[in-house]
Formats: structure tokens, C-alpha cells, sequence
């Protein structure tokens, strides 16, 4: 079980709670500007597991980060308590030119008033508010300009505006998943040399005006849209230094 108060309190939100679209936006919002996308664990050998109960240990009460399955999944988990009907997708990440295998990315689908939205707070670098579905319309938010349409048959496609050319980001089946189908991929990201999260060690997190990123060897703060300043890690102790002073994990 989750302790809504002490989920609150650690994104930073004081906002409503009631079922609504600001609600919604507002949540993940703060969830993204507080809580890391990160993948430490992957690199000290501690197994990522499935179980809410872990993940929110790991996040709420460690004050730690997490990818897609821990993130998303917990975010799914405190939207449910607070009421709102959601479902947990399956996406694929556009990589490479060629989507993912299924179950690449975990994200969620809210329906309000009778409308459907893509949130997601686990994909690191993404939007501040949902995505509306079932709407061809441009989509403008503070990380971007977005817009949803049909792939194939059965799925929708996220497409992100880089430089006036329209990139895909990921696709989805509209349809819920259990979180124990996620398992399989979130063991093949923790263990596969082909995954990017076995390559190096990762933690970013957007500002209201920028992004910051910590890995192996440097540290990157953008603001503003300049080019991002850019500082050389020497070694495990200014690791650690970066790691507290940026995003408060020691």
C-alpha cells in the first residue's frame, strides 16, 4: 500500500487531488521536476523488481529515482488511490529507425470526463502535462510540441517536433497490462549488454527551464534552450558530490 500523504509530500504538491484534468497535470508536473529518471540500481548490481511495495520504499522513503516500470507504475498506483480510472499501456520506443519489442515502456492512459490521456513520468525527457488521444490538433506544452495519430491498425503514435521535423517517440496499444507482463523487459533491461541502461550509469531530471544530467563522466546543465555547460566527473567521490547537490541522493 501506498501512503498518499507521503507521496504528496516528496513531489513537492499541495495542490487538489480531486479527479480532474488539472489534477492530473499538476501531478505529473511536479512528479517529473522531483523525482529522477535514474538507473543506479542497474549499475550496483541491486535487482529492480516489480513489487510496489519495494518501489515505493525505494522512491517515496529513499528519495531515489527510478526508469519507466518503477516510475510509471508507482504514478499509476496514486492515481488509482486517488480515483481516477487508469490503465497501464505497453509502448514501444522508436530507436534506431524501428520500434521496440512490446512491454519496451510502461505508461499510463487516464480517462476524464469521458476523455482519454496519455501521462507519463517515466520517460525522463517528456511532457510537463498529458497528451489528449483521439485528436489529430497540435499539442503545445513547455517541453515541446507534440502530436498523437494512428499507427497501423490498432495503435496511436507520440510524435515530438525537433527542428520543424516530426520525430517519432513511441507507440502504444490502447489496452491495459497487468504490471507482472512488464517483467520480462525490465529484467532484459537490467541485464542485457544491448540495453541502454547497462551501458552507464544514468540520472537526469528536467528544470522549469532546463534539464540536468549526471553520468559516468559529466555532468550537463541546460537553461533556456543554450547549449548545455558541461562539467568532467573525476571519479566516485564527485560522483557522489554531483548526486547529493543535484538531486538530493546520497
Amino acid at each position: 500500500m501506498i501512503n498518499n500523504e507521503a507521496y504528496l509530500q516528496r513531489i513537492f504538491y499541495d495542490g487538489p487531488t480531486s479527479v480532474s484534468l488539472q489534477t492530473v497535470t499538476q501531478l505529473q508536473k511536479a512528479h517529473v521536476l522531483h523525482v529522477p529518471f535514474e538507473n543506479l540500481d542497474i549499475h550496483q548490481k541491486v535487482p529492480i523488481e516489480l513489487n510496489i511495495d519495494h518501489i515505493y520504499n525505494k522512491v517515496i522513503n529513499q528519495h531515489r529515482g527510478g526508469f519507466c516500470y518503477e516510475l510509471n507504475g508507482l504514478f499509476y498506483e496514486l492515481l488509482k488511490c486517488l480515483g481516477f480510472e487508469v490503465r497501464r499501456i505497453s509502448a514501444r520506443v522508436y530507436h534506431a529507425n524501428e520500434y521496440a519489442p512490446e512491454y519496451d515502456h510502461l505508461a499510463i492512459v487516464a480517462t476524464i470526463d469521458g476523455k482519454e490521456y496519455l501521462t507519463d513520468v517515466g520517460f525522463g525527457e517528456f511532457t510537463f502535462s498529458p497528451l489528449r488521444l483521439d485528436t489529430t490538433e497540435l499539442q503545445h506544452d513547455e517541453r515541446g510540441t507534440f502530436r498523437i495519430d494512428r499507427y497501423e491498425t490498432f495503435c496511436y503514435r507520440v510524435n515530438k517536433q525537433e527542428d520543424n521535423v516530426w520525430q517519432s517517440v513511441y507507440v502504444f496499444e490502447n489496452r491495459h497490462r497487468e504490471f507482472r507482463e512488464f517483467e520480462a523487459m525490465c529484467r532484459y533491461h537490467q541485464t542485457s549488454p544491448e540495453s541502454p541502461f547497462t551501458k552507464s550509469r544514468l540520472i537526469k531530471r528536467p528544470t522549469c527551464t532546463g534539464r540536468i544530467t549526471l553520468t559516468n563522466d559529466t555532468l550537463k546543465i541546460s537553461e533556456n534552450g543554450h547549449p548545455a555547460e558541461e562539467k568532467p566527473v573525476n571519479g566516485a567521490e564527485e560522483f557522489a558530490t554531483y548526486l547529493d547537490s543535484y538531486f538530493g541522493i546520497r
